[in-house]
C-alpha cells in the first residue's frame, strides 16, 4: 500500500503542476492585431476590429468643395489597432504597421421611439489603411474592401485621391488626427502635428 499511496501522491502533485502551467502558460496568447497579408498582396480583413480603440465618427462629412446634399448622410467610425494607439498616446506618433478602418454606415431617422436626428443603421462599406514601411514606398496602403470580399488589393497610389489627400491635409503622419479630438490633444503635447495645418485647434 505505501506504493500505492506515493502514486496517488505523484499523480496529484503532476496535476497541481499541470493546472499551474495552464493558468501561467496555457492562457492563450494576445492576438496580434496587425495588418496580414494574403501571397499576392492583399489585406485580410480583420474580423475583430470592433473590438479595437475607436477614434471618432463622424456624419456626412466630405472634403468637397461643393458638396451634395444628402437627406441620408453616412456616418464613418475609425478604429484603430489598440498597440498604435496605446504608442501614440506615448509618442504622438503612429508606429510601423499601424492600421486603420473606417467603417461606413448608412444613417436612420426613424426607428423604435426615435423622433428626430439620426443613428446608425446598417453597414454600407469599409477601407482599411495600413502604414507598412517596408511594403509601401510611400509608407502607407489604402485597401478598399468591396461588398462582402475577406481581402482588398492596395488602391493605386497614382491614381486614388485618398493618398494624395491624407499626404497633403494630414495632421500627423499620414493620418486626420485633427477629427480625433483626444489624440489631437495628445498631438499638440507631443509637438508632432504638421505646421500650417487645416483647422485642427
Amino acid at each position: 500500500m505505501p506504493g500505492m499511496k506515493k502514486l496517488v501522491l505523484l499523480v496529484g502533485i503532476v496535476i497541481i503542476v499541470v493546472a499551474v502551467g495552464l493558468v501561467v502558460f496555457g492562457q492563450a496568447p494576445s492576438k496580434s492585431n496587425g495588418p496580414v497579408f494574403t501571397a499576392d498582396n492583399q489585406l485580410v480583413k480583420p474580423p475583430n476590429y470592433r473590438e479595437w480603440v475607436w477614434l471618432s465618427s463622424g456624419l456626412g462629412m466630405t472634403y468637397n468643395a461643393e458638396p451634395q446634399a444628402n437627406a441620408d448622410p453616412h456616418f464613418d467610425n475609425v478604429f484603430v489597432t489598440p498597440e498604435a494607439y496605446q504608442a501614440f498616446l506615448k509618442t504622438g506618433k503612429w508606429p510601423n504597421k499601424t492600421m486603420f478602418v473606417l467603417e461606413f454606415r448608412a444613417s436612420r431617422t426613424s426607428g423604435s421611439i426615435n423622433k428626430a436626428g439620426h443613428f446608425q443603421g446598417d453597414l454600407v462599406g469599409i477601407e482599411a489603411e495600413v502604414k507598412d514601411e517596408s511594403r509601401f514606398k510611400e509608407r502607407w496602403g489604402f485597401f478598399p474592401f468591396r461588398g462582402n470580399d475577406q481581402t482588398a488589393k492596395p488602391a493605386d497610389p497614382a491614381t486614388t485621391e485618398c493618398l494624395a489627400c491624407h499626404s497633403k491635409n494630414g495632421a500627423v503622419d499620414n493620418t486626420f488626427v485633427q477629427f480625433y479630438p483626444t489624440l489631437l490633444e495628445v498631438a499638440k503635447q507631443k509637438g508632432t502635428l504638421k505646421p500650417a495645418q487645416p483647422e485642427t485647434k
